[in-house]
């Protein structure tokens, strides 16, 4: 890893495409569908700014530091590293927001993007309702003034982050035990309180970017799980036609960890949308 840059792996050969996680997890949980996608494209996943082993700088009061802004110009950096001036993006959860961003901030720069299991965040926290609060507890508690959510997961980390990824309606059983013992590892102190930054960046400066206006110019793909709660809880292809020019989508059979769950179901969904726009 270069002084700065985001940790990252890369698999294959091909068109470039961007791998990124969501929380919390790290570039790991992408090693289900990476073998076939390594076969048609050269993969780059990378651990988000804050996560694994990627760099976790200090914050500020405004939260600038972790805002999907700061996060996206992280990718632009490596992938200008690697020397992809344009590419492909794949992304769940927390990663997909900073590969909202990132096509907002750099059209030029993606031929397509794939998006994981969510809406965008200022709408979702705009349709706040009592179903979802329960459902996403962790985007209100996490956004709580430091360091009160790190003393109190850092209490038992290992409890946490295990309960955490086993609330879905998948359970825990998806998950690999490499892949979860690897998130358990790397769920450090500097990595909570970098996720809470995470969040209280996206509750704040992360909306004021939003309202700056700005459209998804690129092909879009949204895939969600139909056992999920952005199924219960938002209508995404509504919320989405309002963010970008050109959306297609669908839910999926499972659950919030689709990448884990049905990694088959989603390489058919992704793999031909993908190759189809540019590279």
């Amino acid at each position: 890893m270069a002084d700065g840059l985001p940790h990252y792996i890369t698999r294959g050969d091909g068109p470039p495409l961007l791998l990124l996680h969501g929380y919390p997890q790290t570039h790991m949980m992408w090693h289900k569908v990476m073998p076939e996608l390594a076969q048609h494209f050269t993969c780059i996943a990378a651990d988000l700014r804050g996560y694994g082993q990627s760099p976790k700088p200090p914050t500020t009061p405004d939260h600038a530091p972790y805002s999907k802004r700061a996060m996206a110009q992280d990718m632009i950096d490596l992938m200008d590293h690697l020397g992809h001036d344009t590419f492909h993006i794949l992304a769940h959860d927390r990663g997909a927001r900073v590969g909202h961003r990132l096509a907002v901030d750099h059209p030029a720069r993606v031929h397509a993007m794939t998006l994981l299991d969510i809406a965008p965040t200022r709408e979702m926290y705009e349709g706040t309702t009592d179903a979802f609060a329960r459902a996403y507890w962790h985007w209100f508690y996490l956004i709580l003034d430091a360091p009160l959510p790190e003393n109190m997961i850092g209490a038992d980390a290992k409890e946490y982050i295990t309960k955490k990824l086993g609330l879905g309606a998948a359970g825990l059983g998806i998950f690999a035990p490499e892949a979860l013992q690897h998130y358990v590892d790397h769920f450090t102190p500097e990595v909570i309180h970098a996720s809470c930054e995470d969040y209280r960046a996206a509750a704040t400066i992360d909306i004021d970017h939003d309202n700056e206006g700005g459209m998804i110019d690129c092909p879009l793909q949204v895939l969600w799980g139909q056992n999920g709660i952005i199924e219960k809880c938002f209508d995404p292809m509504d919320l989405w036609h309002k963010r970008a020019v050109d959306v297609v989508g669908k839910s999926l059979p499972c659950a919030h960890y689709i990448a884990e769950e049905v990694p088959d179901l989603l390489i058919a969904e992704c793999l031909p949308f993908l190759q189809a726009h540019g590279g």
